[in-house]
Order: C-alpha cells, then sequence, then structure tokens
C-alpha cells in the first residue's frame, strides 16, 4: 500500500523550540522551552503538516552528553509536544563534531535524507525551520519547498547569520513561523 507524500516542517531544536546554550543542552533539566513553540507544532500539525526535528548534537562527540541521555531529552520534549495537543513525528540528530565532515551535520542535507528515506516526504511541499544559516542552506541542499530563519531573540549570539542563503521569511519565533508557513502553503 501506497502512503501518501507527507508535507513537513523540519525543525531545528535549539533556539526553535527551546532556547539555546553555548554550554550545549545536557540534560532534559536544561531544556527551556521558547514560549509559543509547543503550540506552533499543534498549529503546524493541525494544518496537515508532520513535524520533525533535526538537529546537529555534536555535545555526544565532545563527550558532554551519553546517547541515553539525549534520546531522554527527545522522548521528554516529544511528551511536551503532545501535552500540548501536537505531535512530533521524528527526531533525527547529528553527533558529530563539525571536522569529522559527516554527510548529516547540517549544513549537509544528511538528516532530511535520512528522514525521507523513512518517511514518504514531498520535499517540494515541505519546509525547515532554524535558527542559523547553515539550517537554511541543509533546506537548500535537501530540496525543500521553503525555509524560515528565526531569531528566538538568538541570532545577535551566532556570527555569519547574515551571510548564507537567504531564507524566504524571517520571523522572531517558531509560532510566527508556523502561521508564515500555513499561508503560504495555502497560496501553493
Amino acid at each position: 500500500m501506497t502512503r501518501e507524500p507527507l508535507r513537513v516542517v523540519f525543525l531545528d531544536r535549539d533556539g526553535v523550540i527551546n532556547h539555546d546554550s553555548p554550554d550545549y543542552i545536557r540534560r532534559w533539566s536544561d531544556v527551556r522551552f521558547i514560549p509559543g513553540s509547543l503550540s506552533a507544532v499543534r498549529m503546524l500539525n493541525d494544518a496537515g503538516f508532520a513535524v520533525i526535528v533535526v538537529t546537529n548534537q555534536s555535545a555526544v562527540h565532545r563527550g558532554l552528553i551519553s546517547p541515553v541521555e539525549l534520546d531522554r531529552i527527545h522522548r521528554n520534549m516529544k511528551r511536551a509536544a503532545a501535552a500540548a495537543g501536537g505531535c512530533i513525528t521524528d527526531v533525527f540528530f547529528c553527533p558529530h563534531l563539525p571536522e569529522e565532515g559527516c554527510d548529516c551535520r547540517k549544513p549537509r542535507p544528511g538528516l532530511i535524507r535520512r528522514a525521507r528515506n523513512k518517511y514518504p516526504i514531498d520535499l517540494e511541499k515541505s519546509y525547515m525551520v532554524g535558527d542559523r544559516t547553515t539550517d537554511i542552506e541543509c533546506a537548500r541542499r535537501a530540496g525543500c519547498g521553503g525555509s524560515v530563519l528565526v531569531s528566538a531573540g538568538n541570532t545577535a549570539a551566532f556570527p555569519g547569520v547574515d551571510e548564507g542563503p537567504h531564507p524566504d521569511m524571517t520571523v522572531e519565533n517558531l509560532a510566527e513561523a508556523a502561521r508564515w508557513i500555513i499561508r503560504n502553503a495555502s497560496r501553493k
């Protein structure tokens, strides 16, 4: 049986769903959701989008967090989204350091490709939401139909945000991104 292709909104994790930290998110107690992010997941689901998290997590190879603890964080994040009425379909992460040159570390599109291998995703009708231009470049390389850069108050802390590929839209947070995606998708 062939499943209908999914429209997906790929979300970066740190800086989009939860506040980022220069010391890395190492345990569940470090997670601080950005206001409106969990209701934005529900809003996207209600509009017919699956939500999949794609996130670089080099803290694993740096020895700062175990794969078991990272899995615990992601399971709890999915539960929190469900408690808010939404669903995070899956989480794909890259544990590698930038210098390792893997295909799964954004801006390379390996995480989105892994998701597409697991799910019947229509990339042309899918979007990427991130807080760095590496997320936008990943979306372009993977063939996503759109990309949104969110600042969530964090971009000033990350040099290079004004360099690289330009997103289709720049907004303050995931809630604004969700509203833009829903409006934009209805026009296509």
